[in-house]
């Protein structure tokens, strides 16, 4: 169709000049071919069949110069806030125009667009979780490791996985689904660091097994059932502790199955220490209370680790929003900035449309389009304003749960220090193991 209007006011020339009214009004920068018409009237019914030469010749070379500008010259297709038309995006908005037209309903762009963000930006979540969970896949085969190193993976990985799906989201106005991609990655870390936590006890409770067997054996055969029996049984184990200390030092059930491990000893450490003929009341007493400090001294050694591990999780929390807001604030300056590029350009053919209406004589319509384009100004100004507003409002609730999720780790942090203080209130001086 050509976009050429019919001067004059008749009805027949108001209708001539509609479509290309509208052409000129929704789309500010274009380019219009004129296909005549492509073959003989008693064809149009079978033109899938058709061959070449059944073909005008005048339609042939006009589809040749489209095809040709299509391929050569024609700009990346872009909305009209600038966000690129990717051929995917191309194909669920033709979709989207077919299923509506087919329906009996008049497509609507604006409807288009939200259909396509929503099935965009699920993807997008979709293809940040993969390459945040393919990552941490991979490391899981290594575990156990230490806190640090599964908490500095987690970091680039989340970091890696929220660029993926900023390339790929658009209009996520509420913030929604980067919301749901940040919980789902949380998620998944806790998983990742409890099955890291279950890999570090089986192999420290395997460590212990090793290192206490022999004792085991010299159990079952009775051999610290004489006089001296409890002092060699406290040497047994205090070089159990030290290979183990050695060898599992940087695990992160390293204490805690320590705990357990001089918890379940302490029952045959009494049966030995109750045993020994050469060993005075008195000296079975103190030794007891001695027993105590030990398991008093591993209990806050727990629980001092179990707060170093949280504070870590905290820092490696603070870092992972830091970079989570500048690829935030990075989105919104590039979005702003494609959105006025893009108003920049609609406004630029405007222009160029007003000044070839005043030179074909079309001063009233020139004056209206003035009008047209001081409101159009005004939309864009808005629209950005709006899209600035929408941004801040996503960083303040992407802080708050920021916020939200520290205050739950510092209430934890707080208990934790109560408890080692509490711990160390029933604490005494002394000890033989450790």
């Amino acid at each position: 169709m050509s976009e050429r209007k019919r001067p004059g006011l008749p009805i027949t020339m108001m209708e001539y000049n509609l479509p290309r009214e509208c052409i000129q009004n929704y789309f500010p920068s274009r380019k219009c071919f004129t296909f005549p018409f492509p073959t003989a009237p008693e064809n149009v019914s079978r033109l899938e069949k058709l061959d070449s030469a059944d073909f005008s010749s005048d339609f042939l070379e006009v589809t040749e110069n489209f095809c040709k500008y299509a391929f050569e010259k024609s700009e990346v297709k872009k909305l009209k806030d600038g966000i690129t038309v990717s051929g995917r995006v191309l194909g669920h908005l033709a979709k989207n125009y077919v299923d509506t037209i087919s329906s009996g309903v008049v497509p609507c762009l604006e409807n288009a667009v939200i259909a396509m963000a929503k099935i965009e930006n699920e993807a997008a979540v979709k293809d940040g979780l993969e390459i945040y969970q393919s990552g941490m896949e991979k490391l899981k085969d290594t575990f156990p490791l230490e806190l640090k190193d599964v908490s500095s993976e987690h970091q680039h990985l989340s970091s890696t996985a929220t660029q993926t799906f900023m390339k790929r989201s658009f209009r996520d106005n509420d913030g929604g689904y980067l919301k749901t991609l940040e919980e789902k990655i949380n998620k998944l870390f806790d998983e990742y660091l409890r099955q890291n936590e279950e890999a570090s006890k089986r192999q420290c409770e395997d460590l212990l097994s090793v290192l206490s067997g022999p004792m085991t054996e010299k159990l079952k055969q009775g051999f610290y059932a004489k006089p001296g029996g409890y002092e060699l049984f406290c040497k047994d184990l205090e070089d159990i502790v030290k290979n183990y200390n050695s060898q599992a030092n940087k695990e992160v059930k390293a204490e805690e199955v320590l705990e357990e491990f001089l918890k379940q000893k302490s029952v045959d450490s009494k049966a030995v220490l109750h045993a020994d003929k050469k060993l005075s009341e008195k000296e079975k007493k103190i030794k007891e209370e001695t027993e105590k400090a030990v398991l008093l001294e591993q209990e806050i050694k727990v629980k001092e680790e179990k707060q170093r591990q949280l504070e870590e999780k905290m820092e490696a929390e603070r870092k992972s929003n830091e970079e989570r807001m500048r690829q935030m604030k990075e989105k919104m300056d590039e979005e702003i900035k494609l959105q006025r590029e893009e108003a920049e350009r609609a406004m630029d053919s405007k222009l160029r449309e007003q000044a070839a209406l005043l030179e074909k004589g079309f001063k009233e319509k020139a004056d209206r389009m003035k009008e047209e384009m001081e409101e159009f100004k005004r939309q864009n100004a808005e629209a950005e304003s709006n899209r600035a507003r929408e941004f801040a409002e996503m960083l303040d609730n992407s802080n708050r749960r920021h916020e939200e999720s520290m205050a739950v780790m510092m209430q934890q942090h707080r208990e934790q220090m109560e408890a080692i203080q509490q711990t160390n209130c029933r604490s005494s001086d002394g000890c033989c193991i450790l």
